[in-house]
Protein backbone atom coordinates (compact mmCIF):
# COMPACT_ATOMS: atom_id res chain seq x y z
CA UNK A 1 0.00 0.00 0.00
CA UNK A 2 2.97 2.13 0.63
CA UNK A 3 4.23 1.78 -2.54
CA UNK A 4 0.81 2.66 -4.68
CA UNK A 5 0.56 5.82 -2.29
CA UNK A 6 3.86 6.95 -2.52
CA UNK A 7 3.43 8.83 -5.96
CA UNK A 8 1.03 10.85 -4.21
CA UNK A 9 3.07 12.49 -1.96
CA UNK A 10 3.54 16.17 -2.21
CA UNK A 11 6.23 18.40 -0.24
CA UNK A 12 5.37 22.30 -0.28
CA UNK A 13 7.93 24.91 0.33
CA UNK A 14 7.70 28.64 0.95
CA UNK A 15 9.69 31.57 2.39
CA UNK A 16 7.57 35.13 4.45
CA UNK A 17 9.93 37.84 4.11
CA UNK A 18 9.26 41.24 6.13
CA UNK A 19 10.07 44.69 4.81
CA UNK A 20 11.81 46.84 7.20
CA UNK A 21 13.60 44.23 9.31
CA UNK A 22 13.45 40.58 10.25
CA UNK A 23 11.70 41.16 14.08
CA UNK A 24 8.54 40.24 14.98
CA UNK A 25 6.15 43.58 14.49
CA UNK A 26 4.27 45.36 17.98
CA UNK A 27 1.43 44.11 19.12
CA UNK A 28 -1.37 46.76 18.76
CA UNK A 29 -2.08 49.22 21.24
CA UNK A 30 -4.64 48.28 24.48
CA UNK A 31 -7.66 50.27 24.95
CA UNK A 32 -8.79 51.87 27.49
CA UNK A 33 -12.59 51.79 27.61
CA UNK A 34 -12.87 53.32 31.56
CA UNK A 35 -10.30 55.90 32.02
CA UNK A 36 -11.05 57.64 35.24
CA UNK A 37 -11.79 54.35 36.81
CA UNK A 38 -15.65 54.99 38.01
CA UNK A 39 -16.91 51.76 36.43
CA UNK A 40 -18.31 54.31 33.81
CA UNK A 41 -17.39 53.46 30.43
CA UNK A 42 -15.86 56.16 28.57
CA UNK A 43 -18.44 56.68 25.69
CA UNK A 44 -21.63 56.87 27.75
CA UNK A 45 -19.35 59.26 30.65
CA UNK A 46 -20.34 62.43 30.48
CA UNK A 47 -17.24 63.58 33.02
CA UNK A 48 -14.45 60.43 31.43
CA UNK A 49 -11.20 62.26 33.19
CA UNK A 50 -12.99 62.57 36.66
CA UNK A 51 -14.63 59.23 39.17
CA UNK A 52 -18.09 60.14 39.29
CA UNK A 53 -21.05 58.27 40.21
CA UNK A 54 -23.30 55.77 37.68
CA UNK A 55 -26.13 57.68 38.45
CA UNK A 56 -24.96 61.07 37.50
CA UNK A 57 -23.85 59.30 34.57
CA UNK A 58 -19.95 59.01 35.35
CA UNK A 59 -20.19 62.68 37.17
CA UNK A 60 -18.88 63.26 40.29
CA UNK A 61 -20.93 65.05 43.32
CA UNK A 62 -19.03 66.76 45.94
CA UNK A 63 -21.57 67.90 48.48
CA UNK A 64 -23.91 64.51 48.14
CA UNK A 65 -26.72 66.46 47.21
CA UNK A 66 -27.53 64.06 44.12
CA UNK A 67 -26.70 66.97 41.67
CA UNK A 68 -23.42 66.61 39.41
CA UNK A 69 -21.01 69.32 39.89
CA UNK A 70 -21.22 70.54 36.44
CA UNK A 71 -24.93 71.51 37.39
CA UNK A 72 -24.40 72.35 41.09
CA UNK A 73 -24.76 76.30 42.04
CA UNK A 74 -22.96 75.91 45.01
CA UNK A 75 -21.06 72.33 44.92
CA UNK A 76 -19.24 71.89 48.22
CA UNK A 77 -22.61 72.49 49.95
CA UNK A 78 -25.40 70.46 49.80
CA UNK A 79 -28.47 72.25 48.51
CA UNK A 80 -31.85 71.78 47.07
CA UNK A 81 -32.27 71.18 43.09
CA UNK A 82 -34.97 74.12 42.67
CA UNK A 83 -31.90 76.38 43.77
CA UNK A 84 -29.50 74.67 41.76
CA UNK A 85 -28.17 72.76 44.70
CA UNK A 86 -27.35 75.90 47.07
CA UNK A 87 -29.17 75.53 50.43
CA UNK A 88 -32.34 77.83 51.65
CA UNK A 89 -31.02 77.11 55.26
CA UNK A 90 -34.28 78.30 56.87
CA UNK A 91 -36.52 77.08 54.35
CA UNK A 92 -38.35 80.35 53.61
CA UNK A 93 -37.92 79.62 49.97
CA UNK A 94 -34.82 81.60 49.07
CA UNK A 95 -31.08 80.18 48.78
CA UNK A 96 -29.14 81.14 51.21
CA UNK A 97 -27.49 83.68 48.58
CA UNK A 98 -30.47 85.65 48.08
CA UNK A 99 -31.49 85.50 51.84
CA UNK A 100 -29.96 88.55 53.89
CA UNK A 101 -31.05 86.63 57.05
CA UNK A 102 -30.18 82.97 55.81
CA UNK A 103 -30.73 81.65 59.20
CA UNK A 104 -34.43 83.06 60.01
CA UNK A 105 -37.27 82.43 57.99
CA UNK A 106 -39.05 85.73 56.48
CA UNK A 107 -40.84 86.64 53.15
CA UNK A 108 -39.25 87.24 49.82
CA UNK A 109 -40.44 90.60 50.29
CA UNK A 110 -38.65 91.61 53.08
CA UNK A 111 -35.26 89.92 51.36
CA UNK A 112 -35.96 86.79 53.31
CA UNK A 113 -35.65 88.38 56.99
CA UNK A 114 -38.56 88.60 58.96
CA UNK A 115 -40.51 91.43 59.62
CA UNK A 116 -40.29 93.36 62.97
CA UNK A 117 -41.76 95.57 65.16
CA UNK A 118 -40.39 99.27 65.18
CA UNK A 119 -42.84 100.72 67.43
CA UNK A 120 -43.05 97.41 69.76
CA UNK A 121 -46.86 97.70 69.50
CA UNK A 122 -47.66 94.34 68.85
CA UNK A 123 -47.98 94.95 64.99
CA UNK A 124 -45.74 93.65 63.03
CA UNK A 125 -44.34 96.08 60.55
CA UNK A 126 -45.30 94.67 57.23
CA UNK A 127 -48.83 95.07 58.47
CA UNK A 128 -48.74 97.97 60.33
CA UNK A 129 -49.84 101.38 58.59
CA UNK A 130 -47.50 103.70 61.61
CA UNK A 131 -44.45 101.83 62.04
CA UNK A 132 -42.91 104.36 63.84
CA UNK A 133 -46.27 105.26 65.97
CA UNK A 134 -47.74 102.64 68.22
CA UNK A 135 -51.08 102.36 67.85
CA UNK A 136 -54.08 99.32 67.80
CA UNK A 137 -54.33 96.06 65.82
CA UNK A 138 -57.63 97.31 65.07
CA UNK A 139 -56.28 100.13 63.02
CA UNK A 140 -53.70 98.21 61.80
CA UNK A 141 -50.60 99.52 63.85
CA UNK A 142 -52.16 102.96 63.92
CA UNK A 143 -52.84 105.58 67.59
CA UNK A 144 -56.49 106.91 67.37
CA UNK A 145 -55.54 109.76 69.61
CA UNK A 146 -58.58 111.85 70.12
CA UNK A 147 -60.59 108.49 70.49
CA UNK A 148 -63.46 109.24 68.45
CA UNK A 149 -62.78 105.53 66.43
CA UNK A 150 -61.15 106.47 63.77
CA UNK A 151 -57.52 106.13 63.62
CA UNK A 152 -55.12 108.92 63.25
CA UNK A 153 -53.93 108.15 59.68
CA UNK A 154 -57.88 108.49 58.65
CA UNK A 155 -58.68 111.49 61.07
CA UNK A 156 -58.37 115.39 59.80
CA UNK A 157 -59.02 115.92 63.18
CA UNK A 158 -56.70 113.79 65.21
CA UNK A 159 -56.63 115.91 68.33
CA UNK A 160 -60.80 116.53 68.35
CA UNK A 161 -63.07 113.80 68.93
CA UNK A 162 -65.29 114.20 66.11
CA UNK A 163 -67.62 111.43 63.64
CA UNK A 164 -66.87 109.49 60.37
CA UNK A 165 -69.07 111.81 58.28
CA UNK A 166 -66.60 114.37 59.02
CA UNK A 167 -63.32 112.14 58.71
CA UNK A 168 -63.07 112.48 62.31
CA UNK A 169 -63.80 116.18 62.51
CA UNK A 170 -66.40 117.66 64.98
CA UNK A 171 -69.43 119.67 63.55
CA UNK A 172 -70.94 121.24 66.93
CA UNK A 173 -74.05 122.78 64.95
CA UNK A 174 -74.61 120.17 62.63
CA UNK A 175 -74.92 121.29 59.23
CA UNK A 176 -72.79 119.11 56.99
CA UNK A 177 -70.16 121.35 57.39
CA UNK A 178 -67.15 120.28 59.63
CA UNK A 179 -65.49 123.02 62.44
CA UNK A 180 -62.55 123.42 60.81
CA UNK A 181 -64.56 124.75 57.50
CA UNK A 182 -66.88 126.07 59.17
CA UNK A 183 -67.34 130.25 59.35
CA UNK A 184 -69.69 129.93 62.06
CA UNK A 185 -69.33 126.51 63.65
CA UNK A 186 -72.25 127.04 66.31
CA UNK A 187 -74.68 128.26 64.06
CA UNK A 188 -76.37 125.92 61.33
CA UNK A 189 -75.83 127.05 57.59
CA UNK A 190 -75.49 125.77 54.04
CA UNK A 191 -71.88 124.63 52.58
CA UNK A 192 -72.63 127.25 50.03
CA UNK A 193 -72.86 129.94 52.14
CA UNK A 194 -69.18 128.53 54.24
CA UNK A 195 -71.81 126.83 57.24
CA UNK A 196 -73.36 130.25 57.76
CA UNK A 197 -76.97 130.97 57.97
CA UNK A 198 -78.34 132.86 54.40
CA UNK A 199 -79.10 136.43 55.98
CA UNK A 200 -82.04 138.13 54.59
CA UNK A 201 -81.09 141.44 52.65
CA UNK A 202 -82.57 143.76 55.49
CA UNK A 203 -79.61 141.92 57.41
CA UNK A 204 -76.80 142.59 54.97
CA UNK A 205 -78.08 146.13 54.70
CA UNK A 206 -78.08 146.73 58.07
CA UNK A 207 -74.56 144.87 58.99
CA UNK A 208 -73.02 146.95 56.33
CA UNK A 209 -74.46 150.37 57.49
CA UNK A 210 -73.27 150.01 61.07
CA UNK A 211 -69.89 148.57 60.16
CA UNK A 212 -69.80 152.30 57.73
CA UNK A 213 -71.12 154.49 60.63
CA UNK A 214 -69.61 152.46 64.51
CA UNK A 215 -66.55 155.00 64.30
CA UNK A 216 -68.45 158.27 63.50
CA UNK A 217 -67.09 160.59 66.07
CA UNK A 218 -67.82 164.15 67.37
CA UNK A 219 -65.67 167.06 68.61
CA UNK A 220 -66.03 167.60 72.52
CA UNK A 221 -69.33 169.10 73.66
CA UNK A 222 -70.09 169.38 70.65
CA UNK A 223 -72.68 168.11 67.16
CA UNK A 224 -69.67 168.96 64.91
CA UNK A 225 -68.70 165.74 63.03
CA UNK A 226 -65.13 165.03 62.84
CA UNK A 227 -63.65 165.69 59.53
CA UNK A 228 -62.00 162.15 59.80
CA UNK A 229 -65.43 160.39 59.96
CA UNK A 230 -67.17 162.19 56.80
CA UNK A 231 -65.62 159.14 54.94
CA UNK A 232 -67.77 157.26 57.15
CA UNK A 233 -71.26 159.21 56.23
CA UNK A 234 -70.23 159.52 52.76
CA UNK A 235 -70.05 155.33 52.83
CA UNK A 236 -73.62 155.40 54.48
CA UNK A 237 -75.15 157.67 52.19
CA UNK A 238 -73.77 155.05 49.01
CA UNK A 239 -75.18 152.23 50.91
CA UNK A 240 -78.54 154.00 51.41
CA UNK A 241 -78.13 154.50 47.35
CA UNK A 242 -78.09 151.36 46.79
CA UNK A 243 -81.15 150.55 48.38
CA UNK A 244 -83.82 152.80 47.79
CA UNK A 245 -86.36 150.45 49.19
CA UNK A 246 -85.33 150.83 53.06
CA UNK A 247 -85.76 154.48 55.46
CA UNK A 248 -83.02 154.34 58.52
CA UNK A 249 -83.69 155.90 61.82
CA UNK A 250 -80.79 157.50 63.69
CA UNK A 251 -80.31 157.78 67.12
CA UNK A 252 -77.39 159.61 68.81
CA UNK A 253 -76.29 158.20 72.76
CA UNK A 254 -74.29 159.60 75.38
CA UNK A 255 -72.16 158.26 78.00
CA UNK A 256 -73.45 158.94 81.58
CA UNK A 257 -70.65 162.23 82.64
CA UNK A 258 -72.31 165.30 82.96
CA UNK A 259 -75.59 166.74 83.22
CA UNK A 260 -78.35 163.89 81.69
CA UNK A 261 -80.67 166.79 80.35
CA UNK A 262 -77.47 168.35 78.89
CA UNK A 263 -76.55 165.22 77.29
CA UNK A 264 -80.02 164.23 75.80
CA UNK A 265 -79.87 167.46 74.13
CA UNK A 266 -76.35 166.79 72.62
CA UNK A 267 -77.61 163.39 71.39
CA UNK A 268 -79.95 165.05 69.45
CA UNK A 269 -78.41 167.61 68.05
CA UNK A 270 -75.50 164.66 66.94
CA UNK A 271 -78.01 162.93 65.37
CA UNK A 272 -79.64 165.87 63.48
CA UNK A 273 -76.44 166.24 62.35
CA UNK A 274 -75.91 163.27 60.67
CA UNK A 275 -78.67 163.62 58.51
CA UNK A 276 -78.44 166.76 57.42
CA UNK A 277 -75.02 165.64 56.17
CA UNK A 278 -76.80 163.08 54.27
CA UNK A 279 -79.08 164.94 52.79
CA UNK A 280 -76.67 167.12 51.81
CA UNK A 281 -75.23 163.58 50.15
CA UNK A 282 -78.31 163.13 48.15
CA UNK A 283 -80.39 161.20 50.47
CA UNK A 284 -83.83 162.15 50.73
CA UNK A 285 -84.68 163.47 53.97
CA UNK A 286 -88.44 161.43 53.41
CA UNK A 287 -85.88 158.52 54.05
CA UNK A 288 -85.00 159.55 57.57
CA UNK A 289 -85.93 160.65 61.17
CA UNK A 290 -83.44 161.21 64.02
CA UNK A 291 -83.37 161.12 67.76
CA UNK A 292 -81.39 161.64 70.71
CA UNK A 293 -81.76 159.73 74.18
CA UNK A 294 -78.68 160.61 75.98
CA UNK A 295 -77.14 158.34 78.64
CA UNK A 296 -80.86 156.31 78.65
CA UNK A 297 -79.05 153.22 76.61
CA UNK A 298 -75.96 152.29 77.48
CA UNK A 299 -74.07 149.18 75.83
CA UNK A 300 -71.18 148.47 77.82
CA UNK A 301 -70.38 149.97 81.67
CA UNK A 302 -70.03 153.63 82.27
CA UNK A 303 -67.63 153.13 84.88
CA UNK A 304 -64.77 152.66 82.56
CA UNK A 305 -63.54 155.13 80.35
CA UNK A 306 -63.28 151.82 77.47
CA UNK A 307 -66.94 151.35 78.47
CA UNK A 308 -67.61 155.22 78.38
CA UNK A 309 -66.35 155.46 74.98
CA UNK A 310 -68.33 152.60 73.75
CA UNK A 311 -71.34 154.70 75.16
CA UNK A 312 -70.94 157.61 72.79
CA UNK A 313 -72.38 156.63 69.42
CA UNK A 314 -74.67 157.02 67.03
CA UNK A 315 -76.69 154.38 65.45
CA UNK A 316 -77.77 153.85 61.88
CA UNK A 317 -81.12 151.09 62.30
CA UNK A 318 -82.82 150.28 58.58
CA UNK A 319 -86.66 149.54 57.88
CA UNK A 320 -88.46 148.72 54.92
CA UNK A 321 -90.10 151.78 53.56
Amino acid sequence: MIDDDRNNLRLNFGFKYFLGGIDDPPPPPSVDRDRDKDGVLNVIDNCPDVPGLKALDGCPDTDGDGIADGDDGCPSVAGLAKFNGCPDSDNDGLADANDKCPNEAGPESNAGCPYGDTDGDGVNDDIDLCKNTPGLAKFNGCPDSDGDGIADNEDDCPRQKGIAAMRGCPDSDKDGVANKDDKCPNVAGPRSNDGCPVKKEVEVVQEAISFAAKNIQFETNSNKIKSASLVDLDNVASILAQYPDYNVSISGHTDSAGNAAYNKALSERRAKACLDYLVGKGVSASRMSSAGYGEEKPIADNATSQGRQMNRRVEFNIFKR
